[in-house]
């Protein structure tokens, strides 16, 4: 960056050499004036009231206007032998708290350099103790013929310099303030406060100016020799408050909508909609559970009204009935599919109480059965048991 001041910081009895640059820019689009008719660019020329002749800059000087209108001749000469201590150095004055310094009376802002390395030391120790020190420096300074006031204060690693007002150039705001007893009802401030929660905080490097971004593609397109179709103005109100509540209110909601359309468009930053998964009843799992036991308990029957039937021959040619699902067991060793309905019809039975039932009442037909047979087998087996007496009956 181009130094437009040399000089030095008087720190005491310290002297520090350094060079000050301009630590802002401005950015704003300029225009020239042009001719209508011809677009022929305006000029304006330095010229002389009495001889209307124009003048160069060679043969323009300063003077200062009296109030009966007499031009009072000040030359450089003049001006070079005021007693100026300032007109090549940043003297410090005092150290104050940061907060005792007006914004009102910022100015432009300055970096400001070591010039050369015998001064990086001494520099280096007047950052760091403005830095501990919390405070900042206030001084005098002469720029371009006029002496001002400054404030010199640490960023990153550099100290930097802020232009400041004199205390008697920052005008009173005694006219501005609204006229008249203004009252604020506590419920206006919560919406005041909700509003300015909503907004949060920004981050000072996203902004940016839009109008100027706006006027160059408007001289882009011009050039390019494109049609600018005119954009569509903004609903920004009329500037009438009629409701304060209401206006504060729907600030609010928009505010939010824009927060949330923000978040929206970040991908998973978004907030996701949740719906709520269907609670099936427990009336209606109870009636699944008891349909599907008796469907089990309805098999169960049927497989033991096939082991019922099953029958043995014994050695002397006679055939033997056996009831129950135990002699089916043990009498129908090869019928592997009634065994295994048998245990299935088990199992199923000891899962719910209505086959624990239904298992009862088909063991008590079956015991019946069985001691009804047996008489009858009592009475005409007695060869069989001759025959074989190591085999016994077994009773469902």
């Amino acid at each position: 960056m181009r130094s437009i001041w040399n000089g030095a910081i008087s720190f005491g009895l310290v002297s520090i050499p350094i060079k000050l640059v301009n630590a802002t820019e401005n950015h704003s689009i300029s225009f020239r004036q042009i001719h209508l008719a011809d677009g022929g660019r305006i000029r304006y020329r330095k010229v002389c009231e009495l001889d209307e002749e124009e003048v160069s800059g060679g043969e323009i000087g300063k003077a200062y206007e009296d109030a009966d209108g007499t031009m009072i001749p000040i030359t450089d000469e003049d001006l070079a032998q005021l007693p100026l201590p300032t007109a090549k150095t940043i003297e410090i004055v005092a150290f104050v708290p940061a907060d005792r310094i007006d914004p009102l009376q910022m100015d432009a802002a300055y970096y400001l350099s070591a010039n050369g390395v015998p001064a990086a030391k001494p520099y280096t120790l007047l950052r760091e103790a403005l830095r501990r020190s919390n405070r900042v420096a206030v001084a005098k300074y002469a720029l371009r013929g006029r002496e001002r006031l400054g404030m010199l204060r640490v960023v990153d690693d550099v100290i930097a310099m802020h232009g400041l007002l004199w205390p008697d150039e920052i005008r009173a705001p005694q006219d501005a303030a609204p006229e008249g007893d203004i009252t604020v009802r506590d419920a206006e401030l919560d919406l005041a406060d909700a509003l300015m929660d909503t907004l949060g905080e920004v981050d000072m490097d996203s902004l940016h100016d839009d109008y100027r971004e706006a006027v160059e593609e408007l001289v882009a397109a011009k050039a390019a020799g494109e049609t600018v179709l005119p954009a569509e103005p903004e609903d920004t109100g009329d500037g009438k408050v009629i409701d304060l509540i209401a206006a504060l209110e729907s600030s609010v909601r928009a505010a939010r909508k824009s927060r949330n359309v923000e978040g929206a468009g970040d991908g998973d930053g978004g907030m996701a909609d949740v719906h709520p998964l269907k609670k099936t009843s427990s009336k209606t799992s109870g009636k699944t559970a008891r349909t599907t036991e008796a469907e089990q308990t309805t098999k169960a029957e049927q497989t033991t009204g096939t082991a019922k039937k099953t029958t043995h021959r014994t050695p002397t040619g006679k055939t033997v009935t056996r009831s129950g699902s135990s002699t089916a067991k043990k009498s129908a060793p090869k019928s592997t599919g009634a065994k295994k309905s048998t245990s299935t019809a088990k199992k199923s039975a000891g899962s719910a109480g209505s086959r624990t039932t239904a298992k009862k009442s088909t063991t008590k037909t079956a015991t019946k059965t069985a001691t009804k047979k047996r008489t009858s087998s009592s009475s005409g087996g007695t060869t069989a048991k001759k025959t074989a007496p190591s085999r016994k009956r077994t009773s469902a």
